[in-house]
């Protein structure tokens, strides 16, 4: 048996979509089992999203918190955002994320890890880039609007991220999961055996 993830679909009988809203909308599908029985599955559909975990020379990681009501917290995340455009390179999204978000560019990229974030119930799909060689970004600052205008940002080193992680103090899944796949990937080949910033993604299939 291969541990590998693999695509398949399964018959889907009837489709609806109840709510369309601004970036996302709900799909309700009836799809029909391995018994032959007709089960309906609502989900949300989402263009997909990048993530950044941006690391220092000092071996820190940068991080914003931002308020996300869903949840009713302020969490402590990396850097990330929508794939707005569908077809859009993620890496050229995940770019303009940092700038936007740290006023950060930097010259050394790879893809850390994808994740579906909650494939009971959605079908989003994140990319998380490991970004090197860090500076300040030139230009002006980007305006800030809704929740970003009471950002806060930090730069944490990554033993303490892998300590609060642990300790159920940080709960947002790109971090966790961005700063856990470092550590798994410094224990293994090492970080520059991580895949080219531009590896195929068929989840979110894109153009160079």
């Amino acid at each position: 048996m291969t541990i590998k993830d693999t695509p398949e679909e399964w018959e889907v009988r009837a489709t609806d979509t109840p709510f369309v809203g601004n970036k996302t909308s709900v799909r309700t599908d009836d799809v029909v089992m391995p018994d032959g029985s007709v089960a309906r599955r609502d989900y949300q559909v989402h263009p997909g999203s990048v993530a950044v975990l941006a690391l220092d020379e000092e071996d820190r990681v940068l991080l914003i918190n931002q308020y996300r009501h869903p949840v009713r917290h302020k969490l402590w995340e990396i850097p990330a955002g929508l794939l707005d455009v569908p077809g859009e390179n993620p890496l050229h999204a995940a770019q303009r994320e940092l700038y936007e978000e740290a006023h950060v560019k930097a010259e050394d990229w790879r893809v850390l890890t994808d994740v579906y974030t909650t494939p009971g119930g959605c079908d989003e799909a994140v990319r998380i880039f490991l970004a090197r060689g860090l500076s300040d970004a030139e230009g002006e600052r980007f305006a800030a609007e809704h929740e970003e205008t009471d950002m806060q940002h930090a730069r944490v080193p990554v033993e303490e991220l892998v300590r609060r992680v642990l300790a159920g103090d940080l709960h947002n899944n790109c971090l966790v999961v961005g700063v856990l796949s470092l550590v798994a990937a410094r224990g293994g080949d090492g970080l520059d055996a991580l895949r080219p910033a531009d590896a195929p993604w068929p989840a979110r299939p894109f153009e160079n």
